[in-house]
Order: structure tokens, then C-alpha cells, then sequence
């Protein structure tokens, strides 16, 4: 059929279409039925689909990192132990609170030992966490550079845990360069059960 031909016939008077322009309008209908039906129903379907082959994937992948763990798992409660075992030890470096005077006392006796002069020996607040306790030490003493270099040198060699920080050097103002140093000497403390038992839950764990 021509063009014409098309244009010409009657919508209304479809049943009297030729058989060729019956047949074209029943593909027409049927390409249209087609595409509302994909809209409508498939697409949203494989919408649906896409998104569960998705969650297949991240839930193999999941899969394989819990079988990882698994196989594994022998070999980390294994250096679970170990890392008990290392702060375990840890602690056993810190003092305890009865500790605590003879390290203020080793402290100030490094200091003496190098021929420097206290001006300032404070202990503040100490703040806790679950295991122990971190008690700063405000410091300022006057010697010469070497002195103080080596009672810093002195106070990392402790037996006990004892870092320093906050270190500020002034000239002394006198005629044999003795230098003043201020600083905070931070050292930690074991814990006393009793102690401990008055933590809040959170932090006791």
C-alpha cells in the first residue's frame, strides 16, 4: 500500500481495511502493547533484578572476607595474646600509687645529680583512663646546656615510664651561661582495684 492510500482509509471503518493495513495496524498495537508493558512491568523488574545482583555481589564478597577471617582466626587470637602479653608487661613498668614518691624522688635526685637547681618541682592533676593514671610534673630548673641535656638523657633511662615535653630553654642571665628550662615531665601510674571499680562501665571494659 502507498501512502496515499494509508491517509485515506477510515479509522472508523477499520474492519473494511485491506488485510495489509489490518495487518500493519495488529504490529502497530502490538509494538505498543510491547513498550507500555516493559515500562509499566519489566522495567521496574529488572530494576529490581540489577539491585539483587548487586547485593549477590556485595554479599560474596562479604562471604569471602568472613572465610578469610575465619581461616585466620587461630592466628589472630594468637597475636591477640601476644599484644596481652606485651601490655601486660607494659604495665608492670608502671608504679604503683605507693610508687609514686620514690619516682618524684628519682626524679629530682637526676636532676641534683647534674648540679642543676630546681626552682619549680609541681605534680598536677593526674587524669585516668581504663588501666592507668598519667600524672603530669611541672619542672623549671636552671644549669648549663650539657647538664640538662643529660638530665633529660637521665630521666628516659628510668626504670619507670617518664617522658618530657613542653621543653622551653631561656638564658639564665648570668655570666656562666647557665640556661633555665621549663617543662613537663609526664609519668603514668598503675591503677589500684579500688580504683578501678569506680570507673564508669565504659571505660572499665
Amino acid at each position: 500500500m502507498t501512502l496515499d492510500e494509508l491517509r485515506g482509509l477510515d479509522p472508523k471503518d477499520m474492519p473494511n481495511w485491506p488485510l495489509q493495513a489490518q495487518g500493519l495496524m495488529l504490529c502497530v498495537l502490538a509494538l505498543l502493547v510491547v513498550g507500555l508493558g516493559y515500562f509499566f512491568v519489566l522495567g521496574d523488574q529488572l530494576n529490581q533484578l540489577n539491585q539483587a545482583h548487586l547485593q549477590e555481589a556485595q554479599l560474596k564478597q562479604t562471604f569471602v572476607d568472613k572465610k578469610r577471617q575465619a581461616v585466620n582466626l587461630d592466628a589472630l587470637q594468637q597475636q591477640l595474646k601476644e599484644i596481652d602479653a606485651s601490655f601486660g608487661a607494659l604495665l608492670k613498668q608502671l608504679p604503683t600509687k605507693s610508687d609514686m614518691d620514690t619516682l618524684l624522688t628519682e626524679i629530682n635526685q637526676a636532676g641534683l645529680g647534674r648540679g642543676l637547681q630546681f626552682e619549680l618541682f609541681k605534680p598536677g592533676t593526674e587524669s585516668r583512663s581504663a588501666e592507668m593514671a598519667e600524672v603530669p610534673i611541672s619542672i623549671r630548673l636552671s644549669g648549663s646546656y650539657n647538664d640538662l641535656a643529660a638530665f633529660v638523657n637521665d630521666v628516659a633511662q628510668l626504670s619507670r615510664i617518664v617522658t618530657i615535653s613542653d621543653i622551653a630553654l631561656n638564658p639564665g642571665g648570668g655570666k656562666d651561661n647557665r640556661l633555665t628550662m621549663d617543662a613537663t615531665a609526664r609519668t603514668y601510674r598503675a591503677l589500684e582495684p579500688s580504683e578501678r571499680s569506680g570507673l564508669p562501665a565504659a571505660q572499665q571494659k
